[in-house]
């Protein structure tokens, strides 16, 4: 059994991610949501429609920025000039969170600084930990506020590690005060692709002892998402309602983190934004009925 969370009030804020095809959708119908979350670098060019939409939905609800491009993992550090465009875009919106990927995407090659527009993984070393640990420590003393890193769903993996993903999260968030974003797909894709790797026999298992690893002081945000199998490879794609085994796996983070702020992400075949609030609603339920339960038991 879990360890008994440190927060367990009677409900969990819960949110979508607000996508182009919802933006007007969303300010007509005003749905009951606790906050909306957007990707950062999709608002960085300073006025115009894109700013003024995301002003008018901070005005009905808290914003989480999601970034996808600070490449936290570079051994090149931070990119100044992204960097300056986020600590604009927070100071402008005063998010309720901030939050990027345990990835790297900016290298050298042949004396170029090159950016892989993608999230790629790094090895779970200490050498790679100090690297990340010296970037978020530079992106919060930039914007004056801990950040949260997230997790991430790898097609590639390094031969090197000398610890376990969640001991580098654990101790890259022990070390620079940063917070967590556990995104709970992403641990069960990994898991199924081991599986597919012949490397478990028990995904579901594997991915319930990645989340009783996490320390649960540091979670501040879970995320909820979709993915789809493409034959010798599962693909966090964020293009379908969360699976059976995602929503086990939600239960189980309420378990071992509590109340905590839950995001339904869905970016690639979007659907009407009923479906988004349907899943929301679900999580509502899903995490109050295991909030209830950790109540009965304290």
């Amino acid at each position: 059994m879990p360890t008994a969370a440190h927060r367990h009030p009677a409900t969990v804020p819960v949110g979508i991610g607000w996508r182009h095809p919802h933006y007007t959708d969303l300010m007509e119908q005003a749905p009951a949501l606790d906050f909306i979350e957007v990707h950062s670098e999709n608002f960085f060019a300073p006025g115009g429609a894109a700013l003024a939409v995301l002003r008018e939905g901070r005005t009905r609800y808290p914003v989480s920025l999601h970034g996808v491009g600070l490449s936290l993992g570079s051994a090149l550090g931070i990119d100044e000039d992204h960097l300056d465009a986020l600590a604009r875009l927070v100071a402008h919106i005063d998010p309720v969170r901030v939050s990027d990927h345990a990835s790297f995407a900016r290298g050298l090659t042949g004396g170029a600084v090159l950016h892989a527009a993608d999230l790629l993984p790094v090895p779970n070393t200490s050498e790679a930990l100090a690297v990340m640990c010296a970037n978020v420590q530079r992106v919060q003393d930039r914007l004056r506020r801990p950040i949260a890193v997230e997790n991430l769903s790898a097609c590639l993996r390094w031969r090197d590690a000398d610890m376990s993903e969640p001991d580098f999260l654990n101790a890259l968030a022990n070390r620079t005060g940063c917070q967590l974003l556990v995104d709970v797909n992403n641990v069960y894709v990994n898991t199924l692709n081991a599986q597919l790797r012949h490397e478990t026999g028990d995904p579901l298992a594997d991915a319930r002892h990645w989340l009783d690893a996490v320390q649960p002081q540091h979670v501040a945000e879970l995320h909820l998402a979709g993915h789809a199998h493409g034959g010798d490879i599962v693909i966090d794609d964020h293009g379908s309602r969360v699976c059976d085994a995602v929503w086990s796996l939600h239960a189980h983070a309420v378990q071992r983190f509590g109340s905590v702020p839950t995001l339904i992400e869905w970016d690639s075949d979007v659907p009407a934004l009923d479906v988004l609030l349907d899943e929301a609603q679900r999580a509502r339920t899903v995490a109050g009925r295991e909030l209830v339960l950790l109540e009965q038991a304290t």
